[in-house]
């Protein structure tokens, strides 16, 4: 019976970590073109090869973590199964929250350091 709980709670907590992984990843990038194209002076093309490439980066990071943290020892009653799966699923959704803010911290830093660039270059160009 352990076995068999144990196998059901790794064929919900991978689906669901995944499904949360893509879900935050769509939204996330899907949001940050803005960003990445002010950092990119709206250069289109890097901006979106950039934005792919730190897609790739939080997918590898955030389902590389889930497979990570999978490992359930023993589960006895169904009871234990949910009280493990909310302590995985809860403690992976904190983690990609976590991870997400870092994300929007380096693109708010990116475009504050793309903003002062440019400021700098408007200086540069009105002294000449």
């Amino acid at each position: 019976m352990s076995t068999t709980l144990i196998l059901i709670a790794y064929a919900i907590y991978l689906p669901v970590s995944i499904g949360l992984t893509t879900f935050v990843s769509q939204h996330l990038f899907k949001n940050s073109k803005i960003f990445m194209l002010d950092i990119f002076n709206q250069k289109s093309e890097i901006a979106m090869a950039t934005n792919k490439l730190f897609k790739i980066g939080f997918y590898l990071i955030n389902i590389g973590f889930a497979l990570k943290i999978i490992k359930i020892y023993s589960v006895s009653n169904y009871k234990d199964l949910v009280e493990i799966l909310s302590t995985k699923i809860g403690g992976f959704s904190i983690y990609l929250g976590i991870v997400m803010i870092i994300f929007i911290v380096f693109f708010l830093n990116g475009r504050k350091a793309s903003k002062k660039e440019n400021l700098r270059r408007q200086q540069i160009d009105t002294n000449s």
